[in-house]
This record gives structure tokens, sequence and C-alpha cells, in this order.
């Protein structure tokens, strides 16, 4: 099995699994064992964080939020992209470690993005599908909202079979030799408590 039809499988999973209860305080479980599946461990824990801050991205933008919630929700999706970046770099060191006894060929070339960020795009894509699907489909909009995003629909879906192809080929390259995998990590410094100025000052 392609690695792609394995992840987006787990994603669609996820998200499946949020929108039962459809709520941003609801209890996380991971169906996969970190000992015995741990890619698959790592790629729901991934799009499980993609999919509930995707929901924090909408419940932020209402116009009446109190502000005091506002900058609790704030804090929130600041905290998950830091989980979502080290997610990132937990499936890289998957990757690293899969791929560590592999030579490169003469002539290997590195690609602008490590398999981890790709996979990344990929998780996200699965949530547009899934929010642009429902909204082709909303019995209670007008034709014209429902074709143009039917239309939109069928964008991302061939943007997911270009992506999940170019994800395949990519694993495929570095297996055989003809890329290699020269990971960085983000090194984000907003979060840091010397790195930031602002936080420094705080000390």
């Amino acid at each position: 099995m392609m690695f792609s039809v394995k992840a987006n499988k787990i994603f669609q999973e996820a998200i499946d699994t949020y929108h039962i209860k459809d709520d941003v305080n609801q209890t996380f479980s991971n169906p996969y064992n970190d000992k015995e599946e741990l890619l698959a461990h790592l790629l729901y824990r991934k799009c499980w964080i993609d999919t509930v801050q995707w929901h924090y991205e909408d419940i932020i933008r209402d116009p009446e939020i109190d502000p005091v919630s506002a900058l609790a929700l704030k804090r929130k999706i600041d905290a998950s992209n830091q989980d979502r970046t080290d997610m990132v770099e937990y499936i890289d060191s998957y990757f690293l470690e899969k791929y560590k006894e592999t030579k490169a060929k003469s002539g290997a070339t590195i690609n602008t993005e490590s398999p981890a960020w790709g996979i990344d795009r990929l998780s996200i894509l699965a949530l547009k599908v899934y929010h642009m699907e429902e909204e082709a489909n909303r019995t209670d909009a007008s034709q014209e909202h429902r074709d143009a995003c039917q239309a939109k629909l069928e964008v991302l879906l061939e943007q997911r079979t270009d992506l999940s192809s170019a994800i395949d080929q990519l694993l495929v390259d570095i297996e055989n030799g003809d890329k290699y995998m020269k990971v960085y990590k983000q090194m984000k410094m907003y979060n840091d408590d010397e790195l930031n100025p602002v936080l420094r000052g705080k000390k």
C-alpha cells in the first residue's frame, strides 16, 4: 500500500471521529498504539490537532466573541500551533530513523521540504475537502453556493491526488537514495523565554 493511501485513510478517520461530537473540548483518544503502530499513531494525532485548530479558527472569528474569551482562545491556538510543529518533527524523526541506513547516491538531491511538512499539508487538505464537501451538500444553502463549493471541491480533490503522488514519490526517492533527508528544527522564537524580548522582559 502506498504511504498516502494509508495517511489519507487515517486522516479521514480522525476527522470523522472528531465530528461525532464536534466539540473542541472533547477528550482525545488515539486508536493506534505508539509501540505497535507508531506512524499511524503520529498521523492520527497530527490530524486531530489540525482538526481541533480548524474549529478554534472558526470560533475566534465570531464578531461577537467576548474579548477575554478571544484572548484565552488565542493562547490555545498558539499552543496548538506548537503541538502541530512538534508533531511534524516527530514524523520526520520517524522517517529519519527508517531511512538511516540508506546511502544517498552520487548526485542525490534534497527536496524543498521534508516528508513531514508535505504530510502536514496533506492533513490540512483532508480538512478542506471534508468541510467543502459539507458546503457543497448544504440543504439550507442556495444552488449557486452549492455549485460554487462543488467546483472548489473538485479542485481540492485534484490537489490531494497530486500532493499524495508527490509525497509517495519523495519517499520512494529517499528509499532509493535519489534524494536525501535533511531536517531543520523550526526553532520558533516567539515561544522561547530567552529569544522573545517581551517574554525575556517578564522574567
